[in-house]
């Protein structure tokens, strides 16, 4: 793999490791209400488990990118950039927020061309 590919690759898994850590340690404090734009302090207490697990998944999707970068292995790296990328489309669509496209799903369709160039 080149390495702005690599770089790219790399970003992604940093933005999802930052999500698992908003949804699993940050999920019910100002921080992640704010960022999630959840509706109140019970609601963010109310849902905490499925943030938490959420935020697993999203620490999975990063450790599978840092896996593929270390393996040097770019199918494995198309594997989760589109998982990442449909995501970001599923979550975009069910939330009604384009914002997730643009943070989630962008990143990790310019990573997946680049793995092609």
């Amino acid at each position: 793999m080149k390495l702005i590919t690599i770089i790219l690759i790399a970003l992604v898994a940093l933005e999802h490791f930052y999500f698992l850590f908003l949804e699993m340690f940050m999920w019910t404090k100002p921080k992640g209400i704010k960022a999630f734009g959840l509706k109140s302090k019970q609601f963010a207490e109310d849902t905490k488990v499925l943030a938490a697990n959420q935020g697993l998944y999203n620490g999975f999707l990063a450790a599978g990118l840092l896996f593929a970068i270390f393996q040097n292995n770019v199918k494995t790296a198309i594997f989760f950039l589109i998982c990442v990328t449909i995501a970001g489309i599923y979550g975009s669509y069910s939330t009604k927020q384009i914002k997730l496209f643009y943070v989630q799903a962008v990143p990790a369709i310019i990573a997946l061309i680049f793995c092609f160039i």
